[in-house]
């Protein structure tokens, strides 16, 4: 089990986030982005590369695919908000769509 981000510790992380893409959602503990992807095939590979790391995290994003674009919502069930988790996973969607 991992614990709910706060205090300076969630500011510092939404902070860093926001410079890459990453939104607060309205109404819930929780950050989003869309990727876009030159095609399909690319969009489709890029999620299986995450859903790999995500597997070996025990950890897994809330998202869906429309042709080229995929739609991520990260938030931890498990803590009722964000946590470390959240913020790993998401650096590493980042990392994997350069």
């Amino acid at each position: 089990m991992t614990d709910k981000l706060t205090g300076s510790d969630r500011a510092k992380a939404l902070a860093t986030l926001t410079e890459l893409g990453w939104t607060e959602v309205d109404g819930r503990d929780a950050i989003a982005r869309t990727f876009e992807f030159a095609n399909f095939v690319e969009a489709f590979g890029w999620m299986t590369q995450v859903a790999i790391w995500a597997e070996k995290m025990n950890h897994h994003p809330e998202w869906e695919n429309v042709y080229k674009t995929v739609r991520v919502v990260l938030t931890s069930h498990d803590v009722d908000g964000l946590s470390p988790r959240d913020v790993k996973l998401a650096m590493k969607m980042v990392k994997l769509a350069a």
